[in-house]
């Protein structure tokens, strides 16, 4: 990972800062992540620490977390230990990425405790554990550890603390010239044969605090060279020393982007510099939490969404089958009236009946099957009645086809939602899901409903004309923007015959730039964000309409013109964004 030992050693340097402020509050909005809010000293700030298995990291963050009703049982002993306590000491253990926090607390009979609290960033293993650093007792974790899945070290309360395993690397912040040639000379080949990775391997596994980006960095600084590889070395060394850095990101050409806290001279494409370390991983982080966090609280309503989707697709085969026997219905009361016209000549017993087909101008001979127990009479009135009953299930099998492929539009439209939603949208799905009966309703007695918010948070884009144009990101926020928000002179746009957002441009006169803006976030926020050539209808409000009774998010419209756009996301976040709310 791109967070290695030294981007750990520049944030606990950002760190410093908080040695003598107060731990004024403390939450724990997902299960991996907690958020101290930290004061004095000239310090007013929010540190996110954080064991995601796979984003762990610790930095300051600007960013707006959503918070459970309930706080996690883990929060309310941090509490319990370290809200409103001092930050004593903020330290790294050479270049390893654990940090220690020691807090000054006064317990409940008000004398004053050391509790410690250690951030351990280890991939899928990380961990915050908070202990009580004069016993070694660990008083509880965020991720507990049993002997079941370690047997080196387990992390339970009342267990005592015992560091991650090392790794019998030296530490780069005491490297001497003799021992890294020393390193050098162990490779099982000549150095001049050694390829730029093998030189990086070399760096990785005689070194703490690297990761493979940086070691690549070094010897790309180096060209490649062994004999030069040292001074390279030295240099990245000497800047971590005098903590020099220097926080970047870049996005290469194919689409990933990196960070660290020197310049990545080996990657080419676009670089975007931060003042702080904290502020570069704050940006890199945000829209992968984001994403991560609205994952796992959607993985039960896209499983429902999907199972449901599956179910109606499978409804809908059949239908079409029982359809398609339907329209066969003037065959079964042709044969029928053939074997009313044939009857002379048919006896019980018969497998068949051959019959003159009067209705063709050639007048052959069919072969009719009939059921040997039945008399001639009633094998003709059995085909009547299969006429009559296939003729009758014919409206009825159209009506549920298409109340079948309404419901797949629905399904269709939530599921496009929850791709776009962040995390204070997601409530808003649920809700819906609820009233439509997909799910039950969580926590309400019986004869008890949940209020309904029924003025949602919306995005509000100004288009580069200075015009408003609002976006809703599910049908409840689709339904608000159409039906309640939308004067009859505005106009509102949509991607034709595609799951999308309902965009409204609120304004009667506007120029061609904010309508094909429209159109962009019409198409971006849609099922076809990375086609091309995305067709989107636009129209006046004043010509949608809700039929009475539809789903949320459905409506019929008319008068419309369409425009063809490609989403450009570039494009989008260049256009300025707020949320309100209604």
């Amino acid at each position: 990972m791109s967070l290695d030992g030294f981007v750990t050693r520049a944030i606990v340097h950002e760190l410093q800062s908080l040695v003598g402020a107060r731990i004024h509050k403390i939450y724990q909005p997902t299960e991996h992540e907690v958020l101290l809010h930290v004061r004095g000293q000239g310090v007013n700030r929010k540190l996110l620490l954080s064991a995601h298995p796979s984003m762990p990291r610790l930095h300051f963050t600007e960013q707006t977390w959503t918070n459970p009703q309930e706080p996690p049982m883990f929060c309310m002993l941090l509490r319990k230990h370290c809200e409103g306590g001092i930050v004593e000491a903020v330290r790294q253990s050479g270049l390893e990425r654990v940090v220690e926090f020691d807090i000054r607390h006064r317990d409940e009979l008000g004398d004053l405790s050391i509790k410690r609290l250690v951030l351990e960033i280890m991939g899928r293993h990380s961990n915050l554990i908070l202990l009580d650093p004069a016993s070694g007792t660990i008083h509880d974790s965020i991720h507990h550890v049993t002997p079941a899945i370690s047997s080196y070290r387990v992390v339970l309360p009342g267990a005592a603390y015992v560091a991650p395993p090392s790794q019998h690397k030296q530490d780069p912040l005491n490297a001497e010239k003799a021992e890294f040639e020393r390193l050098l000379s162990e490779s099982p080949k000549p150095l001049a044969e050694l390829t730029r990775q093998e030189l990086a391997n070399v760096l990785l596994n005689g070194y703490t605090g690297f990761s493979p980006l940086l070691a690549k960095e070094v010897v790309h600084r180096a060209g490649g060279d062994p004999a030069k590889l040292w001074d390279a070395f030295a240099a990245l060394i000497g800047d971590a020393k005098q903590q020099r850095y220097a926080p970047a990101s870049v996005e290469t050409d194919n689409g990933k982007t990196a960070f660290s806290v020197f310049e990545l001279t080996h990657l080419t494409g676009k670089v975007q510099s931060f003042a702080t370390a904290s502020e570069c991983l704050d940006a890199f982080y945000k829209d992968k939490a984001e994403r991560d966090l609205v994952r796992q609280r959607t993985t039960d309503l896209t499983r429902l969404l999907v199972n449901e989707s599956a179910k109606n697709e499978k409804k809908l085969e059949k239908l079409r089958e029982t359809l398609q026997e339907a329209e066969e219905a003037d065959r079964y009361r042709k044969l029928g009236e053939l074997l009313t016209a044939h009857l002379h000549a048919i006896r019980k017993g018969d497998a068949s009946a051959e019959v003159i087909d009067y209705y063709d101008e050639k007048q052959p001979v069919v072969s009719i099957p009939l059921d040997p127990q039945l008399t001639p009479n009633e094998n003709a009135q059995r085909y009547f009645r299969k006429y009559n009953k296939l003729k009758n299930s014919r409206a009825a099998v159209a009506e549920q086809i298409a109340a079948t492929e309404e419901e797949l539009r629905y399904l269709a439209s939530v599921l496009q939602g929850l791709e776009t939603a962040t995390p204070s949208d997601i409530e808003e799905i649920r809700e819906e899901l609820q009233e439509q009966g997909y799910i039950r309703q969580r926590g309400a007695g019986k004869g008890e409903r949940k209020k309904k918010q029924d003025r949602p948070a919306l995005l509000c884009y100004t288009s580069s004309e200075g015009i408003p144009i609002f976006v809703g990101k599910n049908n409840t926020q689709n339904d608000y923007v159409t039906n309640r928000l939308g004067q009859p002179n505005d106009t509102w746009l949509h991607t034709k015959d595609i799951p999308g957002s309902h965009v409204l441009i609120r304004a009667a006169e506007y120029g061609e730039r904010t309508l094909h803006e429209a159109a962009m976030l019409a198409a971006y926020y849609s099922k076809a964000r990375e086609s091309s050539g995305v067709p989107v209808d636009y129209t006046r409000i004043r010509h949608v309409r809700k039929p009475s009774g539809a789903k949320p998010g459905f409506v019929i419209y008319e008068g419309q013109r369409t425009l063809f756009v490609t989403p450009d996301e570039a494009a989008v976040k260049r256009l300025p964004c707020t949320v309100k709310q209604m």
